[in-house]
């Protein structure tokens, strides 16, 4: 069985995690050696950032060696995970060992405290894009970074693209298709595309800074040295 582990932590992002959950899971249709779950440190109900909770299918211990690994992002609950000793762990673990490690929007934040983006290319949320400096990482601006072993997608909606772009890697172009008629998926939002050259950096930057300050005060430097590069 080729398990794709989906990591729940406190303060995620629901539709980071569920977006490219409901696309893989679906692989198990066309390939039923395929299974995705949900592991966290406990079985327990996790907040999420939104008033919504969550709870994992199985524990870290229970799934020691996916076949893929997908790290969700968030915002205050993904700079508080980055001090998560037991989460980092598990993903340094499971990465080692796993075809896939992938992440959503700032989930890839989570991958660099884990150490795992050194001297790569990585993507995303645009607001922290500059941030995986950090962590050695080379930040590039798009929708996905394919390195083979790592894989990183920009903010939220990008998961799913990510997550279809992973279904034809593991199956077919056919059978990421068909998962794509599945979920319907034909981005047409109602106030057209992303107008990027209009990006609200600056509140952004005032946000996030006082994010970081707040949610890492107990590592200082880490929170210097990510506030660095917003």
């Amino acid at each position: 069985m080729k398990t794709i582990a989906f990591v729940l932590y406190p303060g995620l992002t629901p539709l980071d995690l569920i977006g490219p959950l409901q696309v893989l899971a679906s692989l198990r249709h066309a390939d039923p050696s395929f299974e995705a779950t949900v592991v966290a440190e406990s079985l327990d109900p996790v907040h999420s950032d939104i008033p919504l909770s969550l709870t994992a299918e199985r524990t870290f211990d229970d799934v020691p060696a996916p076949y893929a690994l997908v790290v969700p992002g968030g915002q205050a609950g993904t700079l508080r995970a980055l001090t998560n000793e037991r989460l980092l762990d598990y993903v340094r673990s499971a990465a080692a060992r796993a075809e896939v490690t992938a992440s959503v929007c700032t989930g890839s934040l989570i991958l660099g405290a884990a150490g795992l983006l050194e001297g790569r290319e990585a993507t995303t949320h645009w607001s922290f894009l500059e941030a995986l400096r950090a962590f050695g990482a080379m930040p590039v601006s798009r929708r996905w970074v394919d390195e083979g072993k790592i894989l990183t997608a920009a903010g939220v909606a990008a998961g799913i693209d990510m997550a279809l772009h992973l279904a034809a890697r593991f199956t077919s172009e056919d059978v990421a298709k068909f998962l794509q008629f599945g979920i319907e998926y034909d981005p047409e939002p109602p106030f057209g595309g992303l107008d990027w050259s209009a990006t609200p950096r600056e509140l952004f930057t005032t946000m996030a800074t006082a994010s970081i300050r707040e949610e890492l005060s107990g590592a200082p430097e880490l929170g210097a040295r990510l506030a660095a590069h917003l």
